[in-house]
Protein backbone atom coordinates (compact mmCIF):
# COMPACT_ATOMS: atom_id res chain seq x y z
CA UNK A 1 0.00 0.00 0.00
CA UNK A 2 1.65 3.26 -1.00
CA UNK A 3 1.93 5.59 2.09
CA UNK A 4 -0.08 8.93 0.42
CA UNK A 5 -3.27 6.37 -0.80
CA UNK A 6 -6.18 8.03 0.72
CA UNK A 7 -7.68 5.83 3.01
CA UNK A 8 -10.97 5.58 2.24
CA UNK A 9 -9.17 4.00 -1.17
CA UNK A 10 -7.63 0.93 1.53
CA UNK A 11 -9.13 -2.73 0.60
CA UNK A 12 -7.84 -2.97 4.34
CA UNK A 13 -9.00 -6.82 4.14
CA UNK A 14 -6.52 -7.37 0.90
CA UNK A 15 -3.85 -5.13 2.68
CA UNK A 16 -4.49 -7.55 6.33
CA UNK A 17 -4.02 -10.85 4.10
CA UNK A 18 -1.14 -9.90 2.16
CA UNK A 19 0.48 -9.05 5.32
CA UNK A 20 -0.36 -12.19 6.96
CA UNK A 21 1.05 -13.83 3.41
CA UNK A 22 4.54 -11.77 3.89
CA UNK A 23 4.74 -12.76 7.80
CA UNK A 24 4.72 -16.25 6.42
CA UNK A 25 7.58 -15.84 4.45
CA UNK A 26 9.20 -13.64 6.75
CA UNK A 27 9.07 -15.74 10.01
CA UNK A 28 11.80 -13.22 11.83
CA UNK A 29 9.29 -10.05 11.11
CA UNK A 30 5.96 -11.96 11.68
CA UNK A 31 5.75 -10.14 14.71
CA UNK A 32 5.24 -6.33 13.00
CA UNK A 33 3.69 -7.69 10.30
CA UNK A 34 1.12 -9.26 12.12
CA UNK A 35 -0.23 -6.06 14.10
CA UNK A 36 0.01 -4.18 10.89
CA UNK A 37 -2.37 -6.68 9.67
CA UNK A 38 -4.67 -6.81 12.82
CA UNK A 39 -4.79 -2.76 12.75
CA UNK A 40 -5.76 -2.98 9.21
CA UNK A 41 -8.85 -5.54 10.45
CA UNK A 42 -10.10 -3.63 12.92
CA UNK A 43 -9.96 -0.85 10.09
CA UNK A 44 -12.05 -2.93 8.50
CA UNK A 45 -14.50 -3.68 11.23
CA UNK A 46 -13.83 -7.15 11.15
CA UNK A 47 -12.12 -7.00 14.86
CA UNK A 48 -13.15 -10.48 16.04
CA UNK A 49 -10.31 -11.07 13.32
CA UNK A 50 -8.29 -9.00 14.63
CA UNK A 51 -8.77 -10.48 18.11
CA UNK A 52 -7.78 -13.96 16.19
CA UNK A 53 -4.48 -12.47 15.27
CA UNK A 54 -3.76 -10.97 18.87
CA UNK A 55 -4.14 -14.48 19.70
CA UNK A 56 -2.38 -16.34 17.03
CA UNK A 57 0.93 -13.95 18.25
CA UNK A 58 0.23 -14.69 22.19
CA UNK A 59 0.09 -18.54 21.67
CA UNK A 60 3.46 -18.22 19.65
CA UNK A 61 5.80 -20.81 20.75
CA UNK A 62 8.81 -18.78 20.08
CA UNK A 63 7.31 -15.73 22.80
CA UNK A 64 7.50 -12.02 21.27
CA UNK A 65 9.54 -8.97 21.52
CA UNK A 66 6.85 -6.99 22.66
CA UNK A 67 4.26 -9.03 24.89
CA UNK A 68 2.04 -6.26 26.67
CA UNK A 69 2.23 -4.45 23.31
CA UNK A 70 0.25 -7.38 21.85
CA UNK A 71 -2.26 -7.67 24.96
CA UNK A 72 -2.90 -3.96 25.39
CA UNK A 73 -3.98 -3.73 21.67
CA UNK A 74 -6.30 -7.23 21.86
CA UNK A 75 -7.85 -5.32 25.24
CA UNK A 76 -8.63 -2.33 23.10
CA UNK A 77 -9.93 -4.26 20.37
CA UNK A 78 -11.79 -6.18 22.55
CA UNK A 79 -13.67 -3.38 24.33
CA UNK A 80 -14.69 -2.21 20.78
CA UNK A 81 -17.10 -4.97 19.99
CA UNK A 82 -18.74 -5.25 23.53
CA UNK A 83 -16.16 -7.71 24.97
CA UNK A 84 -15.82 -4.77 28.18
CA UNK A 85 -14.92 -7.92 30.68
CA UNK A 86 -12.28 -9.21 29.18
CA UNK A 87 -10.73 -6.04 28.04
CA UNK A 88 -10.69 -4.90 31.85
CA UNK A 89 -8.90 -7.99 33.42
CA UNK A 90 -6.32 -7.55 30.29
CA UNK A 91 -6.07 -3.52 31.19
CA UNK A 92 -5.90 -4.87 34.59
CA UNK A 93 -3.12 -7.47 34.04
CA UNK A 94 -0.61 -5.00 32.12
CA UNK A 95 -0.85 -2.63 34.88
CA UNK A 96 -0.17 -4.83 37.73
CA UNK A 97 3.04 -6.13 35.31
CA UNK A 98 4.04 -2.51 34.87
CA UNK A 99 5.89 -3.01 31.78
CA UNK A 100 9.05 -0.26 30.72
CA UNK A 101 7.74 0.15 27.56
CA UNK A 102 5.59 3.21 27.12
CA UNK A 103 3.26 1.88 24.16
CA UNK A 104 1.25 -0.65 26.21
CA UNK A 105 0.88 1.92 28.95
CA UNK A 106 -0.71 4.46 25.94
CA UNK A 107 -2.70 2.44 24.38
CA UNK A 108 -4.60 1.10 27.53
CA UNK A 109 -5.06 4.57 29.29
CA UNK A 110 -6.35 6.18 25.81
CA UNK A 111 -8.78 2.85 25.78
CA UNK A 112 -10.26 3.59 29.53
CA UNK A 113 -10.29 7.20 28.19
CA UNK A 114 -12.46 6.41 24.96
CA UNK A 115 -14.82 5.12 27.06
CA UNK A 116 -15.19 7.66 29.92
CA UNK A 117 -13.59 6.01 32.49
CA UNK A 118 -11.17 8.95 32.99
CA UNK A 119 -10.81 8.54 36.63
CA UNK A 120 -8.79 5.10 35.33
CA UNK A 121 -7.44 6.74 32.76
CA UNK A 122 -5.75 9.13 34.78
CA UNK A 123 -4.80 6.57 37.32
CA UNK A 124 -3.35 4.42 34.46
CA UNK A 125 -1.34 7.40 33.01
CA UNK A 126 0.23 8.25 36.19
CA UNK A 127 1.43 5.39 37.04
CA UNK A 128 3.21 4.81 33.88
CA UNK A 129 4.47 8.71 33.98
CA UNK A 130 6.00 7.55 37.93
CA UNK A 131 7.55 4.16 36.56
CA UNK A 132 8.73 5.47 33.66
CA UNK A 133 9.80 9.18 34.30
CA UNK A 134 10.55 9.84 38.21
CA UNK A 135 14.25 9.22 37.29
CA UNK A 136 14.43 10.89 33.75
CA UNK A 137 16.73 13.37 32.82
CA UNK A 138 15.02 13.99 29.62
CA UNK A 139 11.73 11.75 28.89
CA UNK A 140 12.83 10.02 26.23
CA UNK A 141 10.07 10.73 22.66
CA UNK A 142 7.96 7.25 23.16
CA UNK A 143 7.08 8.92 26.72
CA UNK A 144 5.42 11.79 25.29
CA UNK A 145 2.36 10.47 24.89
CA UNK A 146 2.11 9.59 28.20
CA UNK A 147 2.83 13.56 29.48
CA UNK A 148 0.02 14.43 27.23
CA UNK A 149 -2.16 11.63 28.13
CA UNK A 150 -2.50 13.00 30.90
CA UNK A 151 -2.51 16.18 31.02
CA UNK A 152 -5.45 15.96 28.18
CA UNK A 153 -7.37 13.50 31.13
CA UNK A 154 -6.45 16.15 33.81
CA UNK A 155 -8.03 18.97 31.60
CA UNK A 156 -10.97 17.34 31.63
CA UNK A 157 -11.49 16.40 34.85
CA UNK A 158 -11.11 19.97 36.05
CA UNK A 159 -7.63 19.39 38.11
CA UNK A 160 -5.02 22.20 38.70
CA UNK A 161 -1.52 21.86 37.01
CA UNK A 162 1.26 19.73 38.54
CA UNK A 163 4.63 19.33 37.75
CA UNK A 164 3.92 16.67 35.15
CA UNK A 165 1.63 18.73 33.16
CA UNK A 166 4.35 21.35 33.77
CA UNK A 167 6.86 18.92 32.06
CA UNK A 168 4.13 17.98 29.29
CA UNK A 169 3.80 22.29 28.49
CA UNK A 170 7.36 21.97 28.29
CA UNK A 171 7.82 19.19 25.97
CA UNK A 172 5.02 20.57 23.96
CA UNK A 173 6.52 22.66 20.75
CA UNK A 174 3.69 23.64 18.80
CA UNK A 175 2.05 27.12 18.47
CA UNK A 176 -1.55 26.12 20.13
CA UNK A 177 -1.06 25.40 23.83
CA UNK A 178 -2.06 21.97 25.66
CA UNK A 179 -4.26 24.42 27.14
CA UNK A 180 -6.07 25.32 24.05
CA UNK A 181 -5.73 21.61 22.67
CA UNK A 182 -7.29 20.02 25.75
CA UNK A 183 -10.17 22.53 26.38
CA UNK A 184 -12.83 20.58 27.08
CA UNK A 185 -15.25 22.86 26.24
CA UNK A 186 -13.55 23.45 22.78
CA UNK A 187 -15.88 21.19 20.89
CA UNK A 188 -18.64 23.83 21.82
CA UNK A 189 -16.98 26.07 19.50
CA UNK A 190 -17.98 23.65 16.68
CA UNK A 191 -21.46 24.53 16.90
CA UNK A 192 -20.22 28.44 17.03
CA UNK A 193 -21.75 31.18 14.42
CA UNK A 194 -18.87 33.75 16.12
CA UNK A 195 -16.75 33.46 13.25
CA UNK A 196 -13.56 34.34 15.51
CA UNK A 197 -14.17 31.29 17.69
CA UNK A 198 -14.91 28.76 14.68
CA UNK A 199 -11.04 30.47 13.29
CA UNK A 200 -9.35 29.72 16.69
CA UNK A 201 -10.81 25.85 16.66
CA UNK A 202 -9.29 25.67 12.98
CA UNK A 203 -6.11 26.70 14.61
CA UNK A 204 -6.04 24.02 17.18
CA UNK A 205 -7.22 21.48 14.31
CA UNK A 206 -4.23 22.78 12.34
CA UNK A 207 -1.53 22.45 15.42
CA UNK A 208 -2.99 19.21 16.04
CA UNK A 209 -2.47 18.21 12.43
CA UNK A 210 1.30 19.02 12.85
CA UNK A 211 1.86 16.90 16.17
CA UNK A 212 0.16 13.99 13.77
CA UNK A 213 2.46 14.62 11.02
CA UNK A 214 5.34 14.95 13.05
CA UNK A 215 5.08 11.58 14.95
CA UNK A 216 4.39 10.15 11.93
CA UNK A 217 7.58 11.43 10.38
CA UNK A 218 9.67 9.67 12.92
CA UNK A 219 8.57 5.97 11.92
CA UNK A 220 11.62 3.89 13.32
CA UNK A 221 14.83 5.65 15.01
CA UNK A 222 17.87 6.80 14.19
CA UNK A 223 19.15 3.23 14.72
CA UNK A 224 23.17 2.12 15.64
CA UNK A 225 23.97 -1.50 14.74
CA UNK A 226 24.83 -4.03 17.60
CA UNK A 227 26.72 -7.80 16.73
CA UNK A 228 25.87 -9.92 19.62
CA UNK A 229 30.00 -11.33 20.31
CA UNK A 230 29.11 -14.92 18.34
CA UNK A 231 27.51 -13.36 15.95
CA UNK A 232 30.43 -10.53 15.13
CA UNK A 233 32.91 -13.18 15.21
CA UNK A 234 31.14 -15.23 12.82
CA UNK A 235 30.72 -12.26 10.65
CA UNK A 236 34.80 -11.07 10.62
CA UNK A 237 35.51 -14.46 10.25
CA UNK A 238 33.28 -15.09 6.90
CA UNK A 239 34.17 -11.13 5.61
CA UNK A 240 37.74 -10.33 6.75
CA UNK A 241 37.30 -6.86 4.95
CA UNK A 242 34.96 -5.72 7.84
CA UNK A 243 37.48 -6.67 10.74
CA UNK A 244 38.69 -3.13 10.32
CA UNK A 245 35.06 -1.92 11.09
CA UNK A 246 35.11 -4.10 14.17
CA UNK A 247 38.97 -4.06 15.94
CA UNK A 248 37.20 -6.78 18.73
CA UNK A 249 33.44 -6.73 20.39
CA UNK A 250 34.53 -4.92 23.74
CA UNK A 251 35.53 -1.78 21.41
CA UNK A 252 31.93 -2.64 19.16
CA UNK A 253 30.21 -1.99 22.21
CA UNK A 254 32.11 1.24 23.76
CA UNK A 255 31.84 2.91 20.00
CA UNK A 256 27.91 2.17 19.83
CA UNK A 257 27.71 4.18 23.57
CA UNK A 258 29.41 6.68 22.30
CA UNK A 259 27.76 6.82 19.23
CA UNK A 260 24.44 6.83 20.61
CA UNK A 261 25.28 9.59 23.66
CA UNK A 262 27.11 11.86 20.80
CA UNK A 263 23.79 11.88 18.91
CA UNK A 264 22.38 12.82 21.91
CA UNK A 265 24.10 15.63 22.54
CA UNK A 266 23.68 16.93 19.59
CA UNK A 267 20.18 16.81 20.13
CA UNK A 268 18.88 14.30 17.57
CA UNK A 269 16.05 12.62 19.57
CA UNK A 270 14.46 9.44 19.01
CA UNK A 271 17.78 6.77 18.78
CA UNK A 272 17.81 3.09 19.14
CA UNK A 273 19.90 -0.07 18.48
CA UNK A 274 19.21 -2.97 16.53
CA UNK A 275 20.77 -5.76 16.59
CA UNK A 276 21.90 -7.98 13.74
CA UNK A 277 22.19 -11.54 12.62
CA UNK A 278 24.85 -13.02 9.63
CA UNK A 279 22.02 -15.16 7.75
CA UNK A 280 19.94 -11.78 7.77
CA UNK A 281 23.13 -9.77 6.56
CA UNK A 282 23.81 -11.61 4.18
CA UNK A 283 19.96 -11.69 2.94
CA UNK A 284 20.25 -8.05 2.82
CA UNK A 285 23.71 -8.06 0.87
CA UNK A 286 21.76 -10.50 -1.64
CA UNK A 287 18.52 -8.17 -1.80
CA UNK A 288 21.02 -5.26 -2.72
CA UNK A 289 23.20 -7.22 -5.16
CA UNK A 290 25.83 -6.52 -3.05
CA UNK A 291 28.94 -8.33 -1.04
CA UNK A 292 28.67 -8.59 2.54
CA UNK A 293 32.08 -7.61 2.86
CA UNK A 294 30.87 -3.75 1.35
CA UNK A 295 31.48 -1.57 4.96
CA UNK A 296 28.99 0.78 3.01
CA UNK A 297 26.21 -2.02 3.77
CA UNK A 298 26.02 -1.73 7.26
CA UNK A 299 23.82 1.29 7.64
CA UNK A 300 21.40 0.52 5.44
CA UNK A 301 21.36 -2.34 6.86
CA UNK A 302 20.42 -0.78 10.13
CA UNK A 303 18.25 1.51 8.75
CA UNK A 304 16.22 -1.68 7.33
CA UNK A 305 15.88 -3.76 10.81
CA UNK A 306 14.72 -0.36 12.20
CA UNK A 307 12.17 0.05 9.57
CA UNK A 308 10.97 -3.73 9.91
CA UNK A 309 10.55 -2.38 13.78
CA UNK A 310 13.40 -4.42 15.48
CA UNK A 311 15.28 -0.50 16.89
CA UNK A 312 15.27 -1.06 20.99
CA UNK A 313 14.93 2.17 22.18
CA UNK A 314 18.07 4.06 23.75
CA UNK A 315 18.74 4.71 26.54
CA UNK A 316 16.87 1.87 28.36
CA UNK A 317 14.39 2.71 30.54
CA UNK A 318 15.20 3.60 34.44
CA UNK A 319 15.58 -0.51 36.04
CA UNK A 320 16.52 -2.46 32.34
CA UNK A 321 18.75 -4.16 31.32
CA UNK A 322 21.83 -3.36 29.33
CA UNK A 323 21.32 -3.21 25.82
CA UNK A 324 24.52 -5.00 24.79
CA UNK A 325 22.88 -8.60 26.50
CA UNK A 326 25.13 -8.94 29.24
CA UNK A 327 22.06 -9.36 31.18
CA UNK A 328 23.40 -6.89 34.19
CA UNK A 329 21.20 -3.30 34.31
CA UNK A 330 22.48 -0.42 32.00
CA UNK A 331 23.55 1.97 34.85
CA UNK A 332 25.89 -0.33 36.10
CA UNK A 333 26.59 -1.45 32.45
CA UNK A 334 27.34 0.84 29.64
CA UNK A 335 25.16 3.45 31.37
CA UNK A 336 28.12 4.25 33.90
Amino acid sequence: MRPDTPAENVDHAAEAARLERTAGLYPEDAEALLLRAAAHLELSGDRPAATTLYDRLLSSPDGLENPHLVRALKASNLWEYDHEAEARAIIEGIRATAPRDPAPWVIVAESLESHDELEEAHKTFTEAVTLLLAEAQEPPYATHPLLFGRHRVRRMLGAAHDDWDMLADTLHSLPVSLDELHDPKRVWSLGSENPAELEAEIQRLRAELGAYREALSRPFPVAVLHWPAQELEELVTAYADLAAEYPSHETHLATIEASLRELSSSGTPNLGIVTGTVPSYEAFAASEGASPSDATLLPQYATTLAARGRAVAWPPQRGAVCWCGSGRGYVECHGM
